[in-house]
């Protein structure tokens, strides 16, 4: 695997031991295509699995990139992964719903990539909203199947559907913080 674009262009990254379903790079390059420039914008990578889509946000100017992984065993993969990121970074090696509920800032772009078989995926949207984890006019982006598309709401919360794109059989949904 590879970072697509950005200052970091090129570099590899390794896949960690374990299941991951890492984020296709056709994917990934028109996630960022789509975000533009992310100078200064705060990153919340959730399932992080290798690093590499808070990597790529990185790569793109982000920053501070915050990345929350479960599974303790990706720990040494990922911290290897960023190892050449200047930009301010942290690593969180816990639950991401016992981070969410915990966690006690913003941030401009937050991403989940759950895994596919993850059951209740949509309390995610919801607790970001509920937790107020997005600035105004910030972006939950969530990764999931297509399957699955049929159960997202248009609306969540204080979060608004602005875009949805469908890659193979994965569908990428954008929510944006409209917090009145």
């Amino acid at each position: 695997m590879r970072i697509t674009g950005g200052q970091y262009v090129r570099r590899n990254i390794i896949c960690p031991p374990g299941i991951i379903r890492p984020a296709m790079d056709r994917m990934r390059e028109s996630l960022f295509s789509i975000l533009g420039p992310l100078d200064g914008t705060s990153f919340l990578d959730l399932f992080s699995g290798s690093g590499c889509v808070a990597i790529e946000a990185a790569s793109r100017g982000a920053s501070p990139i915050h990345l929350v992984e479960g599974d303790r065993g990706k720990k040494e993969t990922i911290e290897k992964n960023l190892s050449f990121v200047r930009e301010e970074k942290h690593l969180f090696i816990m639950d991401v719903n016992r981070y969410l509920a915990s966690c006690a800032r913003t941030y401009g772009i937050i991403y989940a990539d759950p895994p596919f078989n993850m059951e209740g995926k949509t309390a995610l949207a919801e607790k970001v909203s509920a937790y107020r984890l997005l600035e105004e006019g910030g972006l939950f982006i969530i990764h999931f199947p297509e399957e699955e598309d049929k159960f997202w709401p248009e609306e969540t919360g204080t979060l608004r559907l602005c875009d949805r794109r469908k890659y193979g059989r994965s569908i990428l949904r954008f929510y944006k913080e409209a917090r009145q």
